[in-house]
Parts: structure tokens; sequence; C-alpha cells
């Protein structure tokens, strides 16, 4: 059986402790000057209590650690044992303390973050290699989790910060900064709407309309309806795909249109993007988490992060004179793989 440590006593242990550690260190100064008082004046601290912190530490230790018979201080064989531990004991006091501050601070450990479903890889490899870049002793696990799913995760405690598509309610949460992407509208390339600039709302009626399942953003489901009926754009009808590369098909065979931000469309010939007149549809894209004292010091890091990364990315995609778009800057280097049994990446 292993003691009990009766609770009451932990604020003298820990005072004991800390106390050891002081007169340790006042022990290691003295013994590296071998001088009292160069040693006070190295510590900024005046010579009498220092040689009663030595005092203390020998009765406490049991043993003479100076030989003070001669003018000149030597250590004593105790005194020389006892040198080495100590500088390893406040080598290892100051590791210590550097790894709770880091820790602290959010800089190591694991991060459990949502991501919205259909996240382009690209953009994961970047925020990967941000987080990688930035924060090397924080392990960062990716799980690609609806909006709604990824709410009541952080507030049961089991996700640490979400990357979400607004509006969501952010009662008891903390709010990133904000990402805004215009969207436009992908077209079958055989579409007469190809061959305009900019295709107001109004044009795209008669057409379904290609989105993501409601279920992994409410609030951003409902806004795209509420923004096309307000444009003069009522769906015929409405059709789902949860992976983006679902929703290209379905536009590539006439089964729709759908709203991107103009990456997605970029990787398949058969269709085209346009931006949509007057810019109505809006998309915002931040990072949430608890405001609670248990939120984890990480997460306002991979906030500013994750917005970076979007930016970033979103400048760097332009578009061809067909509208289509293209990457540009050097290839990723990071490669991500996404498990379809976990969706995890």
């Amino acid at each position: 059986m292993y003691p009990v440590l009766d609770h009451r006593f932990a604020p003298h242990v820990s005072s004991l402790a800390v106390d050891l550690l002081r007169h340790l260190r006042i022990f290691v100064a003295v013994a590296e000057e071998l001088h009292f008082s160069r040693a006070a004046d190295q510590l900024g601290m005046a010579q009498p209590p220092l040689s009663q912190a030595v005092r203390r530490l020998e009765t406490e230790l049991g043993a003479e650690l100076f030989d003070r018979s001669r003018r000149q201080v030597k250590l004593t064989p105790a005194g020389a044992v006892l040198l080495d531990e100590a500088r390893a004991l406040l080598t290892g006091e100051k590791r210590l303390r550097t790894l709770a501050r880091r820790a602290g601070d959010g800089e190591l450990g694991a991060l459990r973050a949502g991501i919205p479903p259909g996240t382009m890889v690209a953009t994961l490899s970047l925020l990967l290699g941000a987080c990688a870049e930035h924060y090397p002793g924080m392990s960062v696990d990716l799980q690609e989790i609806t909006t709604d799913e990824q709410l009541r995760l952080i507030a049961s405690g089991g996700l640490d910060v979400g990357l979400v598509h607004q509006p969501v309610d952010i009662t008891g949460l903390r709010m990133g900064p904000e990402v805004s992407v215009e969207l436009g509208v992908v077209l079958p390339r055989i579409s007469p709407l190809a061959q305009l600039s900019e295709v107001p709302l109004a044009h795209l009626a008669g057409h379904d309309l290609v989105l993501l399942p409601r279920e992994q953003a409410p609030g951003w489901y409902d806004r795209i309806l509420d923004t096309c009926r307000a444009g003069g754009f009522v769906p015929t009808g409405l059709r789902h795909a949860s992976r983006p590369e679902l929703l290209l098909a379905l536009v590539s065979a006439g089964h729709g249109i759908a709203f991107d931000q103009g990456a997605v469309a970029g990787k398949e010939p058969r269709v085209v993007w346009r931006p949509l007149s007057g810019r109505p549809l809006i998309q915002r894209t931040s990072a949430v988490w608890s405001a609670g004292r248990s939120s984890h010091p990480a997460a306002p890091h991979f906030a500013e992060l994750a917005a970076d990364v979007l930016a970033r990315d979103r400048t760097a995609t332009l578009h061809r004179d067909d509208g289509a778009p293209a990457e540009t800057g050097p290839p990723r280097p990071w490669a991500v793989v996404y498990d379809e049994a976990t969706r995890r990446w």
C-alpha cells in the first residue's frame, strides 16, 4: 500500500520543497565562488542571511558542506558530492518550469481540432504545416465533423477547438478571426450561362441546386437558400453531396448547379466557375472554442493559424480567362491522408 498524503500538509510540503531548492541555489553559488561575500553579491542578498541558509541546509542534510577552518572556504567531501547532484536538480527544476510554461501556453501536448466536411486537402496540408512550424511540440488531431457536432463536442469537452462556417450560436464560446470568401457558381461547361462573365442569381432559375447536407452546417445552409430566394432564384429541386467530388460529378452531369469559391471547380474540366453578380454569397469561417476555464491554451493559437492559412490559401487561387481557377505557388510539401472509417486526417 502506498502512503496517502494528507492534503492538510500539502502547502507545508510545497514550501519545504521550494525552500530546499532556494537553499541549494545558495549552496551552488557559494561552492562556485568559494567565498560567502561574493556569492551573496552574485545572488543580490546580504551575507548574513546567505550564511544562515547554508547552515540550515547543513543541519537538514546532517553533514558539513564547507570547511571554514581556514581563511579560504573549501568544499568538504560531502559538499563535493552534493554539488553535482544540486546542479542536476536545479537544471531539472528549470526544465520543469519551462515545460510547465510551454504547456500552459499551448505549445506542447495534443490538440483535438474539428474541421468542416469537404475541406480541401491543400488547405489541410497548409494548416498542418503551419502548426508543425509554429508549435513543433504540439500534436494536432484533426477530425472531420459537422458544425453541430463540433459545437456539441466542444460543449462536452470532447473537442478542443472547431473550425465552423457561420452563422452559429456562440453562447459560451470564444471565436477566432473570421475569414470571408465570396462564392461564385459552378456550372456545366456547356451551359449558356458559362458564356457570362458574371451570373445574376435570378438567371439560375429553373436549375436544381447541389448543396452540402444541411446537418453539416445548418445556419450556413439556411442562409444560402434565403439569399437565393431574395435574389430571385428558387431551386426547382435540392440535391445533396457530402464530398466535393460528388458535387462536381452532379454538376458536370447536368443535375444542377452549385456554389463554391472556385478551387473545387478547377479540378473538373467539364465545369466552369463564374462569380455571382453583386457578390451576394459570402461564406464566413472561424474557429470557436470553449470560453470556460478548462479551454485548451492552444485553441487561440490554432484559431489564428487557421485564419491565416484560409486567407493565404484563398489568395493563392487565381482565375484564368475561361473562369476556371488555377493554383499558383510552389508544390505543397505536406501529405495528408483521410481515413474514411474514423473521419480523421
